[in-house]
């Protein structure tokens, strides 16, 4: 089943990091996620975009990761000629990884 099926995602920019957030839709699927959904997986996802270092946080209390994902826009903003230069988009690339249905 893909991510999206489990959480739901939001990003956001400074300079040239992206943070993105997963937010699990019901939180008794969170320690599902956990054990799931680790750096390795969000950088491979995103080979091509990202080209630094991927950092997760863990919120258990909200049921939510933060992924910081370094060098991943093209130098930031006011810098880069990508058309996402947001980065908005990674937050669907990212919901389409796989994972196994928590059942």
């Amino acid at each position: 089943m893909q991510l999206r099926e489990l959480a739901h995602a939001r990003t956001g920019d400074k300079g040239n990091t992206l943070n993105v957030s997963v937010i699990c839709r019901d939180p008794r699927h969170y320690d599902h996620l956990c054990a799931h959904l680790d750096a390795a997986t969000v950088k491979a996802r995103l080979a091509g975009i990202v080209y630094g270092d991927v950092m997760r946080y863990e919120l258990p209390a909200l049921g939510a990761f933060n992924f910081v994902l370094r060098d991943a826009l093209g130098g930031g903003v006011t810098r880069s000629l990508a058309l996402d230069a947001h980065g908005k988009s990674v937050s669907s690339a990212l919901l389409a990884i796989e994972v196994p249905d928590p059942a």
